[in-house]
């Protein structure tokens, strides 16, 4: 059953900032503790001085917090752009003229937004997104091992850049020299701790995450070292180091208004407003795919948000900002439900900045580091590559790809290297199904139908051509367009040239149906139109009965949807109970789920020759509602009902006949005289005698099998007949019998 959102839901999903402070304040303090480390070490890889990356995390945390629309993302320096800030720093001659850059930056990304173009955040296929995640999750676990194991070495800071992979295995060699007991300790306790919590006491304490107790048990476990182990004690490198502030002037840098005519600024504030918009707009699909609620974020207001932070970073001294993958799923893995716990992480670094540097700098890296493996081998774990896998190579390939792209050039580059090949295989798809092919045989000889998809683009082209080219002299070709919503010009003169031309130099019998000479993509059918008029599967009686209703009047309007399954295909459908039995006359041979529009193995089909009813059928129908679930019984009729038709010439020309049956009971009821049989229209008889054997057979029902008149009575089983007009496709529906006031509802 589908389900039903209402206003109560949506806000339940998208909550005010405050309404879960139990959960985002612990939230945010997890981030602010992972995002410190972060925000000196991508500071450090840009060649800026330090302050700059903790300005930036500041900004990302409280004023984009505040602007963007986004409940679980969180902002910071851009890892990604490092590369970029380093060789424009070097560029430019100083870093008060990149600060004009990124101005600029800021400034057309603002504008992006307001022009809307985040739309390409909606076109991202989830294998790129998974394969981005994947790929984070690989550098988290790979740049945090130095940490973990206590390297004594400068400068290993974590960084998106593929430098640190690149290195491996000159960082193995000079392993064994470098290890630090203490950190080697700590960090096992750790992980110990944060993969046994849920067994531990303080799990039960309410609103202490794991993330948090791991960094104070960090904090505690080092001061002990520092007492009864000093060889233990970790100090220096191995420690966060916050720069003390002294004054405004060493904490703000203003950008250089003198180099406005420079076209470099330009042009590497066009650079940086690209890649970090694409940056954010990539990171924010991803939070979104992690967010437990699946909660969407404007990606329109996440540019104009990440716009005005870069413009502020720019006016006092920052680097690029974007929307941050590692910080996003570690606040989502710490549980935050909504952006406050992202303002106030960039509360927490604003006052360690200003007040807390001193306290702040007694944690360890390697705490640090076992938070972000394990968030690292959530987003990485061998599960996530098995169900890529079995998704198909057209899935797989495209996440691996993007997945070893990043892994080996950078995040930007990495994603597109994964969406070209994704785009491969979506181009292969529409080159190999741009139509559905069967031949079928008769006495007339073989006949081909190719019935083309719902929508034909210039890309099928060549597969088209190729199919109609090929086939024989003297063959015979059915092109069914009936369910195409939009074929391009192209395809359309392609198939007027192959009939007018080709077809007939050869001989070959062509019909086009369905094809109409121009199509407008935005004169498409709302979506809305086309749909059933139901929020939620039809459970009762009447509801199945208004679903039907519905369901013809869909298929009167041309509103119908091909079904084109195999037997695999369609028994993936028949799952749950069947809406209702349907009895109708073996004249009938349209198809009921067509006519009705209902989903595969909705309907139970019976038939009974007139529409007349008999004791083996009954049981059948007690059968259907009793053992599959079927909630309403149908009868049936249809308009020129040829067996009702002939027994009634045989009969007014005095001639017997093997169907005469299927009249005698109206005959013998007095309702149609000899009178009126002499006088009246012969078709409208038929349709009258038609109508007459559905309320006999009704009747019959109700008077034969106790099971189902005791369903009826008691309104859990439904009971009406309708009528089939073959001129218009409409079926006039009767009302539900009503048992308690022997009338109908």
């Amino acid at each position: 059953m589908n389900k039903v959102f209402d206003k109560r839901n949506v806000a339940n999903i998208r909550r005010t900032i405050f309404s879960r402070p139990g959960k985002d304040i612990p939230a945010g303090i997890v981030v602010f503790l992972v995002a410190l480390p972060l925000c000196l070490g991508i500071a450090l890889a840009c060649g800026a001085p330090l302050i700059s990356g903790l300005i930036s995390g500041i900004i990302g945390g409280i004023v984009v917090g505040c602007i963007s629309q986004s409940d679980v993302s969180v902002s910071g320096p851009a890892a990604s752009l490092s590369a970029v800030v380093l060789v424009a720093i070097q560029q430019l001659g100083s870093f008060e003229v990149f600060l004009l850059a990124l101005l600029i930056g800021g400034v057309l990304q603002l504008l992006l937004g307001i022009l809307k173009a985040g739309l390409i955040a909606d076109y991202m296929p989830t294998s790129i997104i998974k394969g981005l995640l994947a790929a984070i999750g690989l550098i988290l676990i790979i740049s945090q091992i130095p940490y973990a194991l206590g390297i004594k070495q400068d400068g290993l800071y974590l960084d998106y850049a593929p430098n640190y992979f690149m290195e491996l295995p000159e960082m193995l060699l000079s392993l064994l020299g470098s290890l630090s007991p203490g950190a080697i300790i700590l960090s096992v306790i750790s992980l110990l701790l944060l993969i046994f919590w849920e067994k531990t006491f303080l799990s039960k304490i309410k609103n202490l995450p794991s993330f948090l107790v791991v960094v104070i048990l960090g904090v505690i476990v080092n001061q002990l070292f520092k007492f009864f182990i000093p060889s233990f004690y970790l100090e220096g490198i191995h420690l966060v180091n916050i720069p003390k502030i002294e004054s405004l002037s060493s904490f703000l840098t203003f950008p250089d208004f003198t180099a406005i005519a420079n076209i470099q600024v330009w042009t590497y504030g066009l650079t940086i407003a690209l890649i970090a918009s694409i940056a954010s707009l990539l990171a924010i699909e991803a939070a979104d795919n992690l967010d437990p609620h699946k909660r969407r974020s404007p990606p329109n207001r996440e540019l104009v948000a990440q716009g005005i932070g870069n413009i502020l970073a720019g006016l006092i001294g920052g680097i690029p900002i974007t929307s941050v993958i590692v910080r996003s799923s570690v606040n989502i893995q710490a549980g935050a439900e909504t952006k406050f716990s992202t303002i106030t992480h960039g509360i927490l670094l604003l006052l360690s900045v200003l007040f807390l540097s001193s306290i702040i700098n007694l944690i360890p890296l390697a705490s640090l580091a076992v938070l972000l493996l394990v968030v690292g081998y959530k987003l990485a774990s061998i599960s996530i590559f098995r169900s890529m896998y079995l998704k198909g190579w057209d899935q797989f390939i495209p996440f691996v790809v993007t997945t070893i792209g990043i892994l080996l050039t950078d995040v930007l580059l990495g994603v597109l290297i994964g969406t070209a090949s994704s785009l491969f295989f979506l181009l292969r798809g529409n080159f190999y199904n741009p139509f559905y092919m069967e031949s079928t045989k008769s006495q007339k000889g073989k006949t081909t139908r190719l019935e083309l998809s719902n929508e034909v683009s210039f890309l099928n082209k060549p597969a088209i051509k190729r199919t109609l080219w090929n086939l024989p002299k003297h063959s015979e070709i059915i092109i069914d367009a009936t369910f195409t919503t939009y074929v391009e010009p192209d395809v359309v003169e392609i198939l007027h040239d192959f009939q007018d031309t080709f077809a007939r130099e050869n001989n070959i019998n062509v019909k086009i149906t369905g094809l109409k000479e121009k199509y407008n993509p935005k004169s498409q059918v709302p979506l809305v139109n086309s749909q059933p008029k139901f929020i939620k599967d039809p459970s009762t009686p009447k509801e199945i009965l208004e679903y039907l209703v519905d369901g013809n009047q869909r298929y009167v309007d041309g509103n119908l949807v091909s079904r084109r399954l195999r037997n695999k295909e369609l028994m993936d459908f028949i799952k749950g109970a069947p809406l209702a039995a349907i009895l109708n006359c073996i004249d009938m041979r349209e198809p009921l789920n067509m006519l009705l529009n209902t989903g595969i193995g909705d309907l139970i089909p019976l038939r009974a020759a007139g529409n007349l009813v008999g004791e083996h059928l009954i049981h059948s129908l007690e059968i259907a509602c009793r053992k599959q679930g079927a909630r309403l019984i149908l009868l049936m009729g249809n308009s020129g009902n040829s067996f009702i038709k002939e027994a009634l010439e045989n009969y007014l020309q005095g001639n017997d006949s093997y169907l005469k049956p299927l009249l005698e009971p109206a005959l013998s009821s007095g309702t149609f005289s000899q009178e009126r049989l002499k006088n009246e229209d012969l078709d409208d008889l038929v349709n009258e005698i038609t109508l007459w054997n559905l309320e006999e057979s009704k009747t019959r029902i109700l008077r034969q099998n106790p099971y189902i008149s005791d369903q009826v009575s008691q309104g859990k089983l439904g009971l009406c007949s309708a009528f089939f007009d073959r001129r218009t496709g409409k079926v006039e529906f009767s009302s539900l019998v009503n048992l308690a006031t022997k009338e109908v509802l």
